[in-house]
């Protein structure tokens, strides 16, 4: 990426509170993660890639889309910019009647497209899973209509996230998805005797429950916040407009960053049995951290720019100097996670997943699946920040131009690397589901690279120095080195007691080696860490 910024203003330590609120952000979506692993290695051991693991998955992807369209993505960048302005202008009235507005917007357009949903959800499996035939077809039509509402219920927990994270509420509203973990977890081991079709349909409706349990557990203090909530349609308000008005491009382009997601769901979908279930088993650990790192320092940011006054000088000042900070906090953590998920992908999957029906030959085909994911893990989290760096600029059409470029690519390259390449490089098709994470990690990095170019152009030098990704690359290889050395010496052991060992020591060395480069980020984070533990 080349030296985007100086040394002197790269070093400057991010402000406390910044620091903090990505700390909460992390914890809370840590333990909510961690909870989501749970599930899935309990998911796992029940299903592993069999036909309803597979149909539980496609079914999955289609009410996600309602609450990512409408969920927390689109709401961070078209509303907290707004609502925390005015928070920042201390115009609380007008805060909370925008609040009310957007509530009842949001319940009324979210309740006809889960209606909509429900009854048109035959098409909508063409769509998504064309390839499923027959009692797989259905079982997936079933768990659809299921799913809907839950989905419904996840697009209000997203609003309370925003009132939440514009108070600096941080904590809370990233933890309450373990509920929705632990309502699957609990269904799935109370009724895992039953088969797996009957067993499934169960889990559909615990998740179901979940989101409203999800929700609930915000509600009480979203409402203390706001000092009450009147919802009203009064979409004519200045205000509510706004919101509305940046909605759409954010809606559009979270539509089309989906619609990536949901063309590599429908070509794994005409991959072998097991495509489409391994794909979302790597996903989750992709995503990992993506939501730990990328999304903590994104959403920690986000409301603090946004709530920036002053003339355009000093704001573009402001922002360049937290984008700049941001950025090296998110790499400082992410080069690791690829280098891990590259050389000890094995030891994090197996300890994660193999149980049951989820055997070693599904540890090394998904391993596969999230080794091509990394080619796009560090683009993908700079990008968030990046993304968040317009919407405090309340530009959110820049970024929907970039979404659309880096769909399109997406999509030629997965189709080719999915179908086509396989069979001319003669391996197994299966593995047509590495070439989808590959070709999307590659357009990955073209959206990142407009994206940075273009703040550039706004705001000036921002990025993240040449010679800090070269320590941190440094740190990552030789700790991956001894990671790898210690499997070699501990041999054949439970799959979690070597996870424990292997990535404990990964750690260890990684932040051993960083300290002696004298990377500002790990004494930071570790006494960040500390005196988080002394304060409790």
């Amino acid at each position: 990426m080349g030296t985007l910024v100086t040394e002197s203003a790269a070093t400057q330590p991010a402000p406390a509170s910044s620091k903090r609120s990505a700390f909460l952000v992390a914890a809370g979506i840590f333990l909510s993660r961690v909870a989501g692993l749970i599930r899935d290695r309990v998911f796992a051991h029940y299903f592993g890639n069999s036909d309803a693991a597979d149909a539980f998955r496609a079914a999955f992807r289609i009410p996600n889309l309602l609450q990512n369209l409408f969920g927390e993505g689109v709401l961070s960048a078209s509303f907290i910019p707004v609502y925390a302005r005015l928070l920042a202008s201390d115009d609380k009235k007008e805060a909370r009647k925008t609040a009310g507005a957007i509530a009842a917007l949001l319940l009324l357009s979210t309740s006809l497209l889960v209606l909509i949903g429900v009854l048109t959800t035959p098409w909508l499996i063409e769509v998504i899973a064309g390839g499923f035939h027959g009692e797989k077809r259905e079982l997936t039509i079933l768990l659809v209509r299921i799913l809907f509402p839950g989905a419904g219920l996840l697009v209000v927990s997203a609003w309370c996230l925003g009132i939440l994270n514009s108070h600096r509420k941080f904590f809370l509203s990233y933890t309450a998805p373990v509920l929705w973990n632990i309502a699957m977890i609990v269904g799935m081991i109370s009724f895992g005797r039953h088969s797996q079709d009957s067993l499934v349909v169960i889990t559909a409706w615990t998740s179901v429950v979940g989101s409203a349990l999800q929700v609930v557990v915000q509600l009480p203090t979203v409402l203390k916040l706001l000092g009450g909530l009147k919802l009203s349609l009064a979409h004519e308000a200045e205000h509510v407009r706004t919101v509305i008005r940046n909605f759409f491009p954010v809606f559009i382009s979270r539509g089309v960053v989906q619609i990536s997601a949901y063309i590599d769901a429908f070509l794994a979908s005409w991959l072998p049995t097991g495509a489409v279930a391994a794909l979302a088993y790597a996903q989750t650990l992709y995503t990992l951290p993506v939501s730990l790192f990328g999304m903590s320092v994104s959403a920690a940011e986000l409301p603090v720019m946004s709530g920036t006054l002053g003339e355009a000088e000093e704001v573009g000042r402001i922002l360049r100097a937290r984008l700049n900070n941001g950025l090296r906090q998110i790499a400082f953590l992410v080069v690791p996670s690829v280098v891990g998920f590259l050389a000890l992908g094995d030891v994090i999957v197996a300890a994660i997943y193999q149980s049951g029906r989820f055997v070693h030959n599904d540890v090394i085909y998904v391993w596969g699946i999230l080794a091509g994911s990394t080619v796009g893990l560090l683009a993908s989290t700079l990008g968030r920040l990046y993304s968040s760096g317009y919407y405090a600029l309340r530009d959110t059409r820049t970024p929907l131009r970039f979404a659309i470029i880096r769909v399109v690519l997406t999509t030629l390259l997965g189709y080719l690397a999915a179908l086509p390449l396989p069979r001319l490089l003669g391996i197994e098709q299966r593995w047509g589901v590495a070439g989808l994470t590959i070709s999307a990690g590659i357009a990955s990095w073209v959206e990142f690279t407009l994206l940075q170019r273009g703040l550039r152009q706004r705001i000036g030098q921002v990025g993240v120095p040449a010679s800090f990704l070269v320590q941190v690359w440094i740190a990552a290889l030789l700790a991956a080195a001894a990671a790898r050395g210690l499997l070699f010496v501990l041999g054949h052991r439970g799959p979690i007691v070597l996870a424990v060992a292997v990535l404990g020591l990964y750690g260890i060395v990684y932040f051993v080696v960083a300290t002696a480069l004298k990377l500002p980020e790990a004494s930071s984070m570790l006494g960040l860490v500390s005196r988080r533990f002394r304060m409790k």
